[in-house]
């Protein structure tokens, strides 16, 4: 990815010496590089006035494995991106939990405290949508995890475990101390809400290493482990 982004300076002065094209499809490899370049070539493409990007994958790892496969060689398959699936994963099995706003400080505390991310990420994302739409929150739940999965970077999620979690740590003081708010105005309740996404974001990250540094054997034995937590908390 590296040679990729080195080299795009080159490519944008092109682009820009033929101003008719309209749509840019990016042909990179099927491997988690190629996947990480066209996250960060849709970025860099979209902040220099190229928002319709659509990548062209090839079945295989990358092209030549294609032209190995189509003259009877046998080809590397694509490399799947762990991270970002896992991320995805995670995000699309995120459950709705109705709760109270005089419930959220302790339940975001606890579940950091325990080490509990999914139902932490799914406390902070309930109390986003509650924040930004009130009596329709569970609509906006929705699309506020479809917003997480949409807005995932793989190359913004580099750091290691240990960062991870002083980020999660961070994340969580901000809103704790935003929560005490007694009244806020629509512009504040709408800052409570962005804190609360990025918290869930956070959540969901250092879940996702965790997931990812535990050895498959061990995930299977743990799969039958539910923890203690009330099931739903209502609004008032």
């Amino acid at each position: 990815m590296s040679s990729i982004i080195d080299n795009f300076n080159a490519v944008l002065t092109a682009l820009k010496n033929h101003s008719n094209l309209s749509e840019i499809v990016l042909c990179v490899d099927n491997d988690e590089g190629g996947i990480e370049a066209v996250d960060r070539l849709r970025d860099i493409l979209a902040e220099n006035g190229y928002p319709d990007v659509k990548r062209f994958a090839p079945e295989f790892k990358d092209w030549n494995e294609c032209l190995k496969a189509r003259n009877g060689v046998e080809p590397l398959p694509a490399v799947p991106h762990k991270r970002k699936d896992e991320y995805l994963k995670e995000v699309s099995e995120l459950g709705y939990l109705k709760c109270r706003p005089d419930k959220l400080t302790s339940q975001i505390y606890a579940t950091f405290k325990n080490g509990q991310y999914k139902y932490l990420a799914e406390y902070a994302l309930a109390g986003s949508a509650f924040f930004i739409a009130g009596n329709s929150e569970n609509t906006m739940f929705d699309k506020l995890r479809c917003k997480l999965k949409t807005e995932y970077k793989p190359y913004t999620d580099k750091c290691k475990k240990a960062q991870k979690q002083r980020n999660l740590q961070h994340c969580v003081q901000d809103v704790l101390r935003d929560l005490k708010q007694t009244s806020r105005t629509r512009e504040q309740s709408v800052n409570t809400a962005k804190l609360l996404y990025k918290l869930a974001d956070n959540a969901v990250r250092l879940s996702v290493e965790e997931t990812l540094s535990v050895p498959i054997q061990e995930q299977t034995e743990d799969i039958d482990i539910v923890s203690e937590l009330e099931p739903c908390m209502e609004f008032s």
